[in-house]
């Protein structure tokens, strides 16, 4: 059978899998044996074994559930409120006026979340009523907190940089520092856009709340010292070399739990709910990643990638074209899978080809970070676009559109790293 053949085969059962609504690890597995069986000489039983148990143990994916913990405390705490009340007084300024807490919430909580979804759920719950009863456009409330939740996956602690280290064998510390300067780039990017259409539409733009002198500014930011601290807390660390992810994710753990309890939130009941919380999460993207990289053995005995990798690279692509057909690619895949899937399903199969084509794989970590961002903005199955409408009790559709520009937005972000790469490179380049 050809490797065309096979390809199409093993394709048509992953996608038939996946409709039937078979969990995606299994999925990922059942291929990824099925293959193995039908066009390998090794025995798929032995294989799935060893790599299921050396995916499981990986020492550097411990900070994964760290950080997933992390992000679960302070999900049920009172953080969400201090920060707007930090906020609110240096945006009154600003065209747009409170459209940016949005944005600078989102930015400051990605910091200690690492997941789009938490960032888009905890500071909606914040920022949708107050705007709402404030008298703010609901399309620019809610697709400035769409575009800007984002930013939970790019600016440092993230999930899905951590898979992408695992699978793509960099260092996640460098990849963690190679996100801060692009994740203030899009939020620059998000905030501006507020601002040139409040300076374009003052009618639609709410009175400002009465001004404050710069001494009750200062004693309103005394809301934003916790999270600031635990984010200097968990980024210097790895900034400076104390600590790995790992050992930072620990950190963030007990700095979370601490505020958590200066704050009155911790009790028998929210510790266990954020425990539960974290274990659910990190048991699902646990099996997906076993099943990838059991997947990805699979196809290497098989040996699609070496042939995929040769077809494109016959195809005589430059980088940037290569770039842009693979930015195309995730976007239309992020149609129908979730960005971690993406990520596992996809990298053994396409790092072989980044790397012949010379690119860096920090900076091309970064550009899958943020193409996987746009995904999570367009339907049907983007997560923040769920998260919004079980928020708001829109319909998706107009969800989709309202968050439609943060997604051209993102388009300009890239377009930006690709001519600047030292955005991406710098800070990694200093450690």
């Amino acid at each position: 059978m050809s490797d065309m053949a096979i390809t199409a085969l093993l394709l048509l059962g992953l996608f038939a899998l996946l409709g039937s609504g078979v969990w995606i690890g299994l999925t990922l597995a059942g291929v990824a044996w099925l293959g193995m069986e039908l066009f390998s000489s090794r025995p798929a039983g032995d294989a799935m074994a060893l790599t299921i148990w050396g995916s499981a143990s990986s020492w550097t994916l411990t900070a994964l559930p760290l950080f997933v913990w992390m992000g679960e405390i302070l999900f049920r705490t009172k953080l969400s409120e201090s920060m707007f009340k930090g906020l609110a007084p240096w945006v009154n300024a600003l065209p747009g006026r409170l459209l940016h807490t949005n944005v600078i919430g989102s930015t400051i909580f990605a910091a200690v979340s690492g997941s789009s979804a938490a960032t888009c759920a905890t500071i909606g719950k914040m920022t949708i009523p107050e705007l709402q009863r404030r008298g703010y456009p609901m399309d620019k409330v809610i697709g400035s907190l769409g575009g800007a939740a984002t930013l939970g996956l790019l600016i440092p602690p993230s999930i899905i940089m951590i898979v992408y280290g695992v699978t793509a064998e960099v260092s996640i510390a460098k990849l963690f520092v190679a996100g801060v300067l692009p994740g203030l780039l899009l939020a620059a990017l998000f905030s501006g856009s507020l601002a040139i259409w409040a300076l374009m539409n003052p009618d639609k733009v709410p009175q400002a709340d009465a001004d404050l002198t710069f001494a009750e500014k200062l004693r309103a930011s005394r809301h934003l010292i916790p999270v600031v601290a635990l984010i200097g807390a968990v980024i210097g660390s790895i900034y400076t070399g104390v600590a790995t992810a790992t050992e930072a994710a620990a950190i963030g753990v007990v700095g979370a739990l601490v505020l958590s309890g200066l704050q009155g939130s911790l009790n028998r009941k929210t510790f266990i709910d954020a425990l539960l919380g974290a274990t659910r999460l990190y048991c699902m993207i646990a099996l997906i990643l076993a099943g990838a990289a059991f997947l990805t053995l699979s196809m290497g005995y098989i040996g699609l990638p070496r042939h995929l990798a040769e077809w494109v690279g016959s195809l005589g692509l430059s980088p940037g074209m290569l770039l842009v057909a693979l930015a195309i690619f995730f976007i239309l895949l992020g149609c129908f899978l979730d960005g971690i899937s993406m990520v596992v399903l996809t990298m053994g199969v396409i790092l072989p080809t980044v790397s012949a084509a010379g690119i860096d794989l920090i900076w091309f970590g970064i550009f899958i970070v943020i193409v996987v961002e746009m995904a999570q903005v367009t339907p049907p199955v983007g997560f923040n676009l769920f998260v919004l409408q079980g928020m708001t009790g829109r319909d998706i559709t107009y969800i989709a559109r309202v968050t439609l520009p943060y997604f051209f937005l993102m388009v300009l972000a890239v377009w930006l790293l690709w001519w600047f790469p030292q955005l991406v490179l710098w800070l990694p380049g200093k450690m």
